[in-house]
């Protein structure tokens, strides 16, 4: 299958989650192809931090071109791309290709609207013969209980037409900025940390037949 992490939003948190997905699926035992189409880079900088370090499994990051070779990338059981608005053509190219998009959402009124274009750019841009499924998330989230922000954007996002709502969100938490920069996912840093019960509980949702 793959995965399209996206949004037309900066700051989301795609790299952050492209990179914890992809360890989760490494330690599955799965050829995982990773994609780095965002000119930014960052998924390529933290999977070279991962090697520097000598960390197991590694996480070996495809540049953009890798888009160019469907056959590769359905070679390997999971592929996963994370894309940049910068890198349109790509970005288009990633969504010919993507049997589904995943979108983490920022508790904002302005990522919801982003949100809402988001889902008008992928109808617009992806295969018309096989348009991909889109899921949205809660990511970045508040941790406060009185604070409603993160309930009111996912109350917004489940009634957006066009979009699955998967109800596992991640929330605003240290641990996700601490383990990216020292190339970790957050389940490895600190397995029981809530960082890492919330990452699980995502991955569960995203890929139930490998807990099944």
């Amino acid at each position: 299958m793959i995965t399209l992490v996206g949004s037309l939003k900066g700051g989301s948190g795609k790299s952050t989650v492209t990179f914890n997905l992809a360890v989760w699926l490494a330690m599955a035992e799965l050829d995982v192809m990773v994609v780095d189409s965002d000119p930014q880079a960052t998924l390529t900088d933290v999977a070279e931090v991962r090697a520097e370090e000598g960390y197991d499994p590694p996480i070996r990051v495809q540049g953009v071109s890798a888009l160019k070779d469907k056959k590769k990338l359905s070679d390997a059981d999971e592929v996963l791309i994370d894309v940049g608005t910068a890198g349109m053509d790509s970005f288009k190219r990633a969504l010919e290709l993507a049997d589904r998009v995943v979108v983490p959402v920022p508790p904002s009124q302005a990522d919801i609207w982003s949100t809402q274009r988001f889902i008008r750019f992928v109808e617009m841009n992806a295969n018309p013969k096989a348009k991909p499924e889109i899921l949205g998330f809660i990511n970045r989230g508040d941790t406060h209980h009185a604070v409603r922000e993160s309930d009111e954007a996912a109350a917004a996002l489940v009634s957006l037409p066009g979009i699955k709502f998967i109800r596992q969100r991640l929330a605003q938490r240290t641990i996700y900025r601490r383990s990216f920069s020292e190339g970790l996912a957050v389940f490895e840093l600190d397995s029981r940390s809530k960082g890492s019960r919330e990452l699980n509980a995502l991955c569960a949702a995203l890929y139930p037949r490998l807990v099944k």
